[in-house]
Protein backbone atom coordinates (compact mmCIF):
# COMPACT_ATOMS: atom_id res chain seq x y z
CA UNK A 1 0.00 0.00 0.00
CA UNK A 2 0.90 3.66 -0.34
CA UNK A 3 0.14 6.35 2.21
CA UNK A 4 -0.05 10.05 1.37
CA UNK A 5 -0.29 12.96 3.77
CA UNK A 6 -0.86 16.49 2.48
CA UNK A 7 -0.08 19.76 4.22
CA UNK A 8 0.40 23.43 3.44
CA UNK A 9 -3.12 24.57 2.71
CA UNK A 10 -4.58 27.74 4.13
CA UNK A 11 -6.27 31.03 3.38
CA UNK A 12 -4.62 33.62 1.16
CA UNK A 13 -5.58 36.72 -0.75
CA UNK A 14 -5.82 36.71 -4.51
CA UNK A 15 -2.38 37.02 -6.08
CA UNK A 16 -0.73 35.25 -3.19
CA UNK A 17 1.19 31.98 -3.06
CA UNK A 18 1.10 28.69 -1.21
CA UNK A 19 3.19 25.54 -1.35
CA UNK A 20 1.48 22.24 -0.76
CA UNK A 21 3.45 19.20 0.35
CA UNK A 22 2.60 15.52 0.13
CA UNK A 23 4.69 13.00 2.03
CA UNK A 24 4.59 9.58 0.40
CA UNK A 25 5.30 6.35 2.23
CA UNK A 26 4.78 2.65 1.68
CA UNK A 27 5.42 0.40 -1.31
CA UNK A 28 7.53 2.32 -3.83
CA UNK A 29 6.56 -0.14 -6.55
CA UNK A 30 3.00 1.21 -6.43
CA UNK A 31 3.68 4.88 -7.09
CA UNK A 32 4.93 5.38 -10.63
CA UNK A 33 2.96 8.60 -10.87
CA UNK A 34 2.11 11.24 -8.28
CA UNK A 35 -0.54 13.84 -8.93
CA UNK A 36 -2.46 16.72 -7.46
CA UNK A 37 -6.21 16.98 -7.80
CA UNK A 38 -8.65 19.52 -6.46
CA UNK A 39 -12.34 19.56 -5.77
CA UNK A 40 -14.48 22.60 -5.15
CA UNK A 41 -17.93 22.31 -3.53
CA UNK A 42 -20.48 21.03 -6.02
CA UNK A 43 -17.86 20.30 -8.68
CA UNK A 44 -16.12 17.20 -9.92
CA UNK A 45 -12.61 16.35 -8.84
CA UNK A 46 -10.16 17.95 -11.26
CA UNK A 47 -6.67 16.71 -12.03
CA UNK A 48 -4.29 19.65 -12.24
CA UNK A 49 -0.75 18.27 -12.29
CA UNK A 50 1.22 15.08 -12.21
CA UNK A 51 4.84 14.05 -12.09
CA UNK A 52 6.35 10.81 -13.27
CA UNK A 53 8.01 9.57 -10.09
CA UNK A 54 10.54 7.54 -12.10
CA UNK A 55 12.11 10.36 -14.09
CA UNK A 56 10.58 13.57 -12.72
CA UNK A 57 8.73 14.55 -15.89
CA UNK A 58 5.95 17.00 -14.93
CA UNK A 59 2.65 17.87 -16.56
CA UNK A 60 0.28 20.72 -15.73
CA UNK A 61 -3.29 21.20 -16.86
CA UNK A 62 -4.21 24.28 -18.84
CA UNK A 63 -6.09 25.72 -15.87
CA UNK A 64 -2.92 26.01 -13.77
CA UNK A 65 -0.06 26.00 -16.28
CA UNK A 66 2.22 28.96 -15.76
CA UNK A 67 0.98 29.51 -12.19
CA UNK A 68 1.44 26.15 -10.45
CA UNK A 69 4.50 23.90 -10.47
CA UNK A 70 4.70 20.28 -9.38
CA UNK A 71 8.02 18.90 -8.19
CA UNK A 72 9.41 16.07 -6.11
CA UNK A 73 12.19 15.53 -3.62
CA UNK A 74 13.06 11.85 -3.68
CA UNK A 75 15.29 12.13 -0.63
CA UNK A 76 12.31 13.36 1.39
CA UNK A 77 9.73 11.18 -0.37
CA UNK A 78 7.74 14.34 -0.91
CA UNK A 79 5.91 15.86 -3.84
CA UNK A 80 5.18 19.58 -3.87
CA UNK A 81 2.75 21.91 -5.57
CA UNK A 82 3.94 25.49 -5.70
CA UNK A 83 0.95 27.72 -6.34
CA UNK A 84 1.50 31.32 -7.41
CA UNK A 85 -0.85 34.07 -8.60
CA UNK A 86 -3.72 32.39 -6.82
CA UNK A 87 -7.26 33.26 -7.85
CA UNK A 88 -10.56 32.88 -5.99
CA UNK A 89 -11.49 30.09 -8.43
CA UNK A 90 -8.54 28.08 -7.11
CA UNK A 91 -10.44 27.65 -3.85
CA UNK A 92 -10.88 23.91 -3.30
CA UNK A 93 -9.79 20.89 -1.33
CA UNK A 94 -6.48 19.73 -2.77
CA UNK A 95 -5.59 16.05 -2.85
CA UNK A 96 -2.41 14.16 -3.53
CA UNK A 97 -2.73 10.81 -5.31
CA UNK A 98 -0.55 7.94 -6.51
CA UNK A 99 -0.94 5.33 -9.20
CA UNK A 100 1.07 2.61 -10.87
CA UNK A 101 1.72 2.00 -14.56
CA UNK A 102 1.80 5.32 -16.27
CA UNK A 103 0.50 8.83 -15.69
CA UNK A 104 -2.63 10.83 -16.38
CA UNK A 105 -5.20 13.13 -14.83
CA UNK A 106 -8.22 10.89 -14.55
CA UNK A 107 -9.12 10.41 -10.89
CA UNK A 108 -10.38 6.89 -11.52
CA UNK A 109 -6.85 5.82 -12.48
CA UNK A 110 -5.47 6.58 -9.02
CA UNK A 111 -5.72 3.96 -6.31
CA UNK A 112 -4.13 5.87 -3.46
CA UNK A 113 -5.28 9.19 -2.03
CA UNK A 114 -4.47 11.51 0.80
CA UNK A 115 -7.05 13.16 3.04
CA UNK A 116 -6.73 16.55 1.39
CA UNK A 117 -5.75 20.05 2.42
CA UNK A 118 -8.04 23.07 2.05
CA UNK A 119 -7.00 26.10 0.02
CA UNK A 120 -9.13 29.23 0.22
CA UNK A 121 -8.42 32.29 -1.91
CA UNK A 122 -10.31 35.50 -1.26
Amino acid sequence: HVQLVESGGGSVQAGGSLRLSCVVSGDTRRRDCLAWFRQAPGKEREGIAYIDARDGTPYHSASVKGRFTISQDNAKNTVYLQMNSLKPEDTAMYYCAARTQGCGLRAAQYAYWGQGTQVTVS
